[in-house]
């Protein structure tokens, strides 16, 4: 199915692309609010992506897998928002800017605010791999080569983003057993 729609989209069809779209658009929006933080600059970085490719879809190769080279281009559009922007947001600053119990946003997981705010909390370099692998379930060579990186380079990450979310899990859980509160 893809494969023609990707043809079709080759040919001019708009209605293939708009198809496209909607298969790719709400995972895309995810992943890109997970990655820069901030609604406006996912639905920004989203819409350039999407430009991008239907611009650049003929140099796209069909013998390949397109979600990869999709992702490729939404977070190499992600990490040039955030450099245009030079947006780096302390986790502390950012929980204390949107409080979780009260107005939520609509990209978040509600029932994992605690896991979520940690990924959040992940220096980039670890918080990008963390997202394509446990929220788009791509594979460690697919990530490889989304972020132009060896494979284990990408297990690197993954081991130290994995890591440092189970500290962060951790001291979660031993503040709510301190405090009294229900334990996850």
């Amino acid at each position: 199915m893809e494969k023609d729609v990707i043809a079709r989209i080759k040919e001019g069809d708009k209605q293939a692309f708009e198809q496209l779209y909607n298969e790719y658009a709400e995972y895309a929006i995810r992943t890109a609010f997970a990655i820069t933080k901030n609604s406006a600059d996912a639905s920004d970085a989203v819409q350039e992506a999407l430009i991008r490719v239907y611009r650049n879809i003929i140099f796209y190769d069909e013998e390949k897998p397109f979600k990869p080279w999709f992702y490729r281009i939404l977070v190499n559009e992600c990490n040039r928002i955030m450099k245009r922007k030079s947006k780096v947001i302390p986790i502390d600053q950012y929980l204390d800017d949107h409080p979780m119990s009260s107005q939520r946003d609509d990209y978040k997981f509600e029932e994992y605010e605690e896991l979520y705010a940690a990924i959040q909390g992940l220096k980039e370099i670890n918080r990008i791999p963390i997202i394509l692998k446990y929220l788009n379930n791509f594979s460690e060579k697919e990530i490889a080569e989304i972020l132009d990186v060896n494979i284990n380079t990408v297990k690197s990450r993954l081991f130290k983003g994995r890591e440092r979310l189970k500290q962060v899990l951790l001291e979660i859980k031993e503040g709510r057993k301190r405090s009294g509160g229900k334990n996850f």
